[in-house]
């Protein structure tokens, strides 16, 4: 069961990711289009959300690395996937990022989506990572099963996070289907569990954090307890796009590619450049659990994620993964 909850409780606004205007706040290329000495960049939008996911295509920028492939990046920040789909197929952006589930959801509707480049993966480790199931301290639910006929909250519904989470809750023996998933925004979601609006919220960082200094207690990591492979989200464009301007694509790919690499290679200058593009102050990013960011894809865990997409709803037919991904 799902259905949305409003709340009236004050967003965190110390730590709120929806800082950012419009633009590339990284000081890189896209501040001034064609600075090369030819005046030959091309300028491309790149649609983002402004959280610690996308610090490497931020990084990229400020090393020159899509500057190196002849591109003027045009960083545009939206507060939630909600208009990055049709941000693409309205031509508003050239590449964007998303979660794969919203990519499976978007394709399944029509709307011919081609991953490009991946973007951020959960860290693997069952007892360590950027996103989790939580509970007050002294709640009775100890495991993800115990979530079974519980109030779980989710950022969105029918998407990466209710996906995951039920999969573990059966991979745990219990009913997911009896779950009521209520859709309650990351920044109002440790909030909810304090006051009991909700019995469990699936957080990320840096409210996940937040969450567990004020008291809050694991129950799952449910991205690595899904799989310590899963791929979460990815840069992409519409398969029209790729097929009408591959040169294009393949420089993007190529920047983007060198991006996640430094990005994992450089942990201190990620926690150093998501400050310019969000507010999370330095003390909460010194804590943060930072994701994985890797070029290569797991098929093996994707194909899982579409099954699980499937399975619980989200999408009617089985996902074509050699269409979808690079």
């Amino acid at each position: 069961m799902k259905n949305k909850l409003t709340l009236a409780v004050a967003a965190l606004g110390i730590l709120a990711l929806s800082a950012c205007g419009s633009g590339s706040p990284s000081g890189g290329a896209a501040d001034s289009p064609g600075n090369d000495a030819g005046g030959a960049l091309e300028k491309i939008t790149v649609g983002v959300i402004p959280i610690v996911d996308t610090a490497p295509i931020f990084l990229g920028d400020a090393q020159g690395f899509f500057k190196d492939e002849g591109l003027a990046l045009d960083i545009q920040t939206a507060t939630g996937g909600s208009a990055i789909v049709p941000g693409v197929q309205s031509g508003s952006y050239d590449f964007a990022f998303s979660n794969l589930v919203s990519l499976m959801v978007a394709n399944d509707k029509g709307l011919s989506m081609k991953v490009v480049a991946n973007g951020v993966t959960t860290t693997g480790d069952t007892n360590k990572d950027f996103g989790a199931v939580v509970v007050n301290a002294d709640s009775p639910i100890k495991s993800p099963k115990d979530l079974v006929g519980k109030k779980v909250s989710v950022n969105n519904l029918s998407n990466i996070g209710d996906i995951t989470v039920s999969q573990v809750i059966k991979d745990d023996g219990g009913d997911p289907s009896t779950v009521d998933f209520v859709e309650v925004p990351f920044p109002d979601a440790p909030a909810a569990l304090e006051n009991g609006i909700v019995d469990a919220a699936w957080i990320v960082d840096p409210f996940l954090i937040q969450s567990m200094e004020t008291g809050s207690r694991v129950v799952s990591y449910n991205f690595a307890d899904f799989d310590p492979e899963l791929d979460i989200a990815s840069y992409f464009t519409s398969s029209a796009k790729v097929e009408s301007e591959p040169e294009l694509t393949a420089k993007f790919q190529r920047a983007m590619n060198k991006s996640l690499d430094y990005a994992q290679e450089h942990p201190d200058e990620v926690r150093d450049i998501v400050g310019t593009y969000t507010k999370i102050d330095e003390a909460t990013r010194s804590k943060i659990v930072l994701p994985r960011y890797r070029v290569d894809f797991s098929k093996e865990a994707a194909q899982k994620l579409a099954d699980a997409t499937k399975e619980f709803g989200s999408i009617s037919k089985p996902v074509d993964l050699e269409a979808l991904l690079p």
